[in-house]
């Protein structure tokens, strides 16, 4: 199969039916072997009985339905395991992503050999001051530490190919991070295309103003695991030899300062004898965290599990 399109929602019925439409007719007029993987997040809405008169509508639709609302990454996760295509096209629901977009997207992958190439909405209407301006200063920062040079890297509209998406696991709200989990994972062709921006055109954006919170942690979190997520020893154990080695030359210090002084020296009144005291003991603390992530590494389960209600499409025993 040519092209995956996965489409993530929550409480979008009303835009379904023409985002289905547009993408079937582009498709269509490209000569491209597709499906369509629409993930519904738990809406409240009656988005699943859309997306369930879809599929028996065009046999390319396959849905998948959450038992409640995981979030974006969760159902993109989901997404990528069940899509079979040669390249892998995430969109947003709510019609803002142009479907036109697919075919050059689909280029740049087959033709121009990027292993991902992310979206940029050069030209926004969103609020000013609420989204925009946000993103920009999220996106300079992402840029500084990630290395990556892209201008909108939580644009919802990407394309991979398919052993990208098959290398990396997106949990928690780690979509925003996508290429930065790719680049991280071993992927250096990273690219970037200017893409249409449109004015939403039914419902509201599902995203508050705690998603700023969030990803500023989540770069911090991605940035670790990506980093140590595999070695955690690397970087306690670095952190408790220099923490305890400050403390072993205030002891050293301590003691020379003791046979100097001889019996008049008060050791309790000496800031240093709690500094020496409380940075060894920190230094074996971070020693200890270090073994015990080392263990749960080892241990740990490779993947996150999402309940599943209902599956339309697939040939398997649970659609």
């Amino acid at each position: 199969m040519d092209l995956s399109i996965v489409i993530p929602l929550y409480n979008e019925e009303e835009s379904l039916p023409e985002l289905v439409a547009w993408i079937e007719r582009v498709c269509t007029e490209q000569g491209l072997s597709h499906e369509v993987i629409m993930i519904d997040d738990g809406s409240t809405d009656d988005s699943w009985k859309v997306v369930e008169r879809l599929a028996t509508q065009y046999p390319t639709v396959k849905g998948i339905r959450f038992q409640r609302n995981y979030g974006k990454s969760p159902a993109l996760n989901e997404g990528f395991k069940a899509s079979s295509g040669n390249v892998v096209i995430t969109m947003d629901a709510d019609l803002q992503d142009s479907p036109d977009e697919i075919l050059e997207l689909y280029r740049m992958i087959t033709e121009g050999n990027y292993d991902l190439v992310s979206g940029w909405k050069k030209v926004r209407y969103d609020n000013a001051v609420t989204k925009n301006l946000p993103s920009k200063l999220y996106n300079a920062v992402n840029r500084r530490f990630s290395g990556l040079k892209l201008h909108d890297m939580n644009c919802g509209l990407k394309a991979y190919k398919r052993k990208v998406i098959k290398s990396i696991e997106v949990y928690g709200e780690m979509h925003r991070f996508i290429p930065v989990l790719a680049k991280y994972a071993g992927f250096r062709k990273i690219g970037e295309k200017v893409v249409q921006h449109r004015p939403r055109k039914y419902g509201v954006s599902k995203f508050g103003w705690e998603r700023f919170i969030n990803g500023f942690l989540d770069l911090m979190s991605v940035q670790f695991v990506s980093r140590f997520g595999k070695k955690p020893m690397h970087l306690f154990g670095t952190l408790g030899f220099f923490t305890f080695l400050i403390g072993f030359f205030i002891t050293i210090w301590l003691i020379i300062e003791r046979l100097h002084e001889g019996a008049d020296f008060g050791l309790t009144r000496k800031v240093g004898f709690y500094l020496a005291l409380t940075t060894m003991v920190m230094g074996t603390l971070f020693f200890l965290t270090g073994f015990i992530a080392e263990l749960l590494v080892r241990n740990a389960s490779d993947r996150n599990v999402y309940l599943m209600e209902q599956r339309i499409g697939f040939n398997d025993p649970d659609a």
